[in-house]
This record gives structure tokens, C-alpha cells and sequence, in this order.
């Protein structure tokens, strides 16, 4: 992170929840309308995962193991 983007999140910090909301957001947004390749890429594993639990609908994992699955990944990048 440079020294400028590190001052902006310091600056963007100090804002009002509700601010801070409405900026997230729109830099979210940016992100989204510019890589088509990422929505693309989330349809096809929720179309992945919607079939793979249609095929084995016994086989279930309760929320809480999931998450933690997933944040041990996270964290391990």
C-alpha cells in the first residue's frame, strides 16, 4: 500500500459508518462493473454447487464447519 492510499484509508476511516458504507460500496461496485470474468466465474460455481447438492442431498455440512473451513483458507493466504 502506498503512502497516499494508506493516508485516504486513514482519512476514510474517520468517516461516519454511513459514509464509510457508501464508499465501500461504490468501490465494490467499481470492481464489479469492470471484471465481467468474476460474475461469470460466480455463476458457474453456484451453478456447480446447486448440482452437486441436488446430486447428494444427504450429504450435509453444518454452517458452522463451513465457516470455519472457509476462514482457515482465508487466513492461510
Amino acid at each position: 500500500m502506498t503512502k497516499s492510499v494508506g493516508e485516504l484509508l486513514e482519512q476514510a476511516l474517520q468517516l461516519e459508518p454511513a459514509d464509510r458504507a457508501k464508499i465501500a460500496a461504490e468501490l465494490l461496485s467499481s470492481l464489479d462493473d469492470r471484471d465481467d470474468d468474476v460474475k461469470t466465474a460466480w455463476a458457474a460455481e453456484i451453478s456447480r454447487r446447486a448440482a452437486g447438492a441436488e446430486a447428494d442431498p444427504d450429504d450435509e455440512e453444518d454452517w458452522r464447519t463451513a465457516l470455519d473451513d472457509i476462514r482457515r483458507e482465508v487466513l492461510a493466504r
